[in-house]
């Protein structure tokens, strides 16, 4: 049986020439760091992908920081903008202003300075298609007291773009920090980058077929971030930590490539995305498709459906079973599964935000792997009913 992976939103396939870029300064030994000749080597390696994310990302190099991950690089916005806006500011508690559909890397941040830092917390409410209202943002800037705006570009979840250039604006307008969480955007959209008067920007290296485990914070060189984490005081000490050079290498080949190739791949992605919604509601017509419909406002390799009565733990178990890879739209604590935080967000009842699974587009994605999806989901669907009805 061919497995179908149907889960590139969670992490993708290394591109073959992050690959190579990869081994080729693997072979290479020098702490970045090291003034002798080794170390320098590897410090040029280091700068070059600096310079080479930055061209293609529209920025300058030093507004490039490595990070370990897109957790990490949203870990350091949020507080490092946070307790330097108090810093500068002169008070000890601010505003943070997000929206309850972030991913986690966001809220947890969020809320952990919430409830250790006495930070004021303000959710801007989404609509039923997962956008961020700017007049509920608009409101809490007005009011004053903000430390800095954080909103996702993409929802992980429903492929939901926000209006992040007037955010920005927004943002700009009262001199307040606005960061964004681009890991979904990255390799998908159109950035520019070098357009968006963002003070912090999270990309991330595995959703873009590079290698897991290494990102960047996209920081205006002028803001002032109080380090999270401290050291050798690499990053100009905004981020301490020895650097890995070859994951750093094969990053901005993965960008590189990505931003040269992605007209040609966002096409392919969204015929590809409208097949798979075809298909998957002519299968299961009581299927829900959540988000906005496919077009300008959703991602183009994202599709997420709700199958009403059914859970989305069984159907992912199931569809396993049947060979393809698929995720659900749930997490999970303590092995205890939970409803969607972002269905939830936009007004969907719980029961039916336990029943979604999303299905995420790559490279290697194609029409044969749906029509294999198509065709497994009305057994699994008819199964996880009746498991569903046995349970209750």
């Amino acid at each position: 049986m061919q497995r179908v992976y149907l889960d590139h939103a969670a992490t993708t396939s290394m591109l073959p020439q992050a690959r190579a870029a990869w081994l080729n300064v693997s072979e290479s030994v020098g702490n970045a760091s090291s003034l002798h000749t080794s170390g320098r080597a590897a410090r040029r390696v280091v700068e070059s992908a600096r310079e080479s994310i930055a061209e293609d990302l529209g920025i300058r190099p030093s507004a490039v920081i490595f990070m370990g991950g897109g957790t990490e690089s949203d870990n350091l916005a949020i507080k490092g903008l946070y307790w330097a806006r108090c810093s500068q500011l002169g008070q000890s508690q601010l505003t943070i202003v997000t929206s309850a559909i972030e991913h986690h890397a966001v809220l947890d941040p969020v809320m952990w300075l919430s409830q250790h830092e006495g930070a004021a917390v303000e959710f801007a409410n989404t609509d039923r298609q997962g956008r961020v209202s700017l007049v509920d943002i608009e409101k809490v800037l007005v009011r004053g007291g903000v430390a800095l705006v954080s909103i996702m570009w993409a929802n992980n979840e429903i492929g939901a773009i926000q209006p992040v250039h007037a955010i920005a604006e927004l943002c700009k307008k009262f001199d307040v920090p606005f960061h964004t969480d681009a890991v979904q955007a990255l390799g998908q959209l159109s950035l520019g980058l070098g357009e968006l008067d963002a003070t912090a920007v999270t990309i991330s290296s595995h959703k873009i077929g590079g290698p897991v485990g290494v990102g960047a914070l996209i920081v205006d060189p002028f803001a002032k971030f109080t380090p999270v984490m401290h050291g050798g005081g690499q990053e100009r000490e905004i981020r301490s930590g020895t650097f890995d050079p070859a994951s750093i290498a094969a990053f901005a080949a993965a960008i590189h490539y990505s931003i040269s190739d992605l007209s040609e791949h966002a096409a392919r992605l969204r015929e590809l995305q409208e097949y798979l919604i075809a298909a998957v509601m002519s299968a299961v017509p009581e299927a829900i498709l959540n988000g906005p419909p496919a077009g300008e406002d959703r991602l183009p390799n994202n599709t997420h459906f709700s199958f009403p009565g059914c859970e989305g733990d069984s159907l992912l178990m199931l569809l396993d079973a049947a060979g393809i890879d698929c995720s659900t739209g749930s997490a999970c604590t303590a092995g205890i599964p939970e409803p969607s935080h972002v269905l939830l967000s936009m007004g969907v009842d719980e029961k039916t935000a336990r029943a979604s699974l999303r299905f995420s587009l790559g490279r290697d994605s194609s029409k044969e792997g749906i029509d294999q999806l198509a065709q497994a989901l009305p057994g699994v669907v008819e199964r996880a009913l009746r498991a569903g009805s046995v349970s209750a």
